[in-house]
């Protein structure tokens, strides 16, 4: 699995790749370095109720108007060569919600993949979804086998769709995975990082190097726990149906803003830091 830190893509893109851009998503493009833009984005999609309920509109009038959201962003990420974008889609709680709002959320999931087969076909898209998806209803898991059926050929970015996803549930599928294979030889042997990281469901992917949430919530949800250990995490107020193309070059422009040190320190900073003082001293 690439775990590389390098935040610069394969390819880089040009001013235009975007095509025909606003004023104001001129200004920001602007002041963007496509050279040094995240090789993975991670989003946490949220708002999409409170978008509905502003507008005295049935919740699931916020899930349909935040599919035009995803449109954008994953057709901004995909001319800007981002390697990888992953949108969290339904985890695993999300089955506690009222049985008309899933069901919604289903078939809303199998139009989607359904209408927009010619935009990520048009952009080389590949698809990938991350979860347990065997759990999921046989029309649901029929679309989603379609889907990377049809894209399997393409080069561009990868879009993992999480769904049906829990963060810790990766991890304890991931450990199942390794006990499985060990089948009772080797037990004595430890799990490493890498191990552990070639039987999750990102396998293959690099980490997300910037982990963006809408409607200003403060918490990471239960989403890639392990991958996002060192990502760039920006919350932003904006409801994700109000996500559009400039909010996101604003998320890729604070994300350049960002000095990543992996826990390292800057050059030439000095290595032995002073021990915080104890409240009251």
């Amino acid at each position: 699995m690439s775990h590389s830190n390098s935040p610069k893509t394969l390819h880089v893109a040009t001013p235009g790749s975007l095509g025909p851009v606003t004023p104001e998503e001129a200004s920001l493009l602007e002041k963007l370095d496509l050279t040094r833009l995240p090789r993975h984005v991670a989003v946490i999609m949220d708002g999409n109720g409170r978008w509905a309920q502003k507008r005295h509109l049935p919740r699931i009038a916020g899930h349909r108007s935040g599919t035009q959201s995803a449109r954008t962003t994953i057709e901004t990420c995909a001319r800007l060569r981002i390697e990888a974008l992953t949108l969290y889609a339904f985890s695993v709680e999300n089955w506690r919600r009222p049985k008309t709002e899933i069901d919604f959320l289903m078939a809303l999931l199998r139009e989607y993949l359904r209408k927009e087969m010619p935009l990520l076909q048009k952009n080389n898209i590949r698809m990938r979804f991350l979860g347990r998806i065997d759990e999921l209803p046989a029309g649901v898991q029929n679309g989603v086998r379609d889907a990377m059926e049809k894209t399997s050929g393409n080069k561009g970015m990868v879009l993992c769709v999480a769904l049906n996803y829990g963060g810790r549930a990766e991890i304890v599928d991931a450990m199942n995975a390794i006990l499985s294979e060990r089948n009772g030889h080797g037990a004595s042997h430890k799990v490493t990082e890498e191990q552990l990281s070639r039987h999750l469901y990102t396998d293959g992917l690099p980490d997300p190097d910037l982990l963006i949430r809408t409607s200003g919530e403060m918490r990471v949800s239960n989403f890639l726990l392990w991958q996002i250990a060192y990502a760039e995490i920006f919350v932003t107020e904006t409801l994700w149906p109000d996500f559009n193309r400039a909010r996101l070059l604003e998320a890729l422009l604070e994300f350049q803003k960002r000095e990543r040190r992996y826990g390292g320190i800057r050059e030439g900073e000095p290595s032995e830091e002073k021990p915080a003082r104890a409240a009251g001293h």
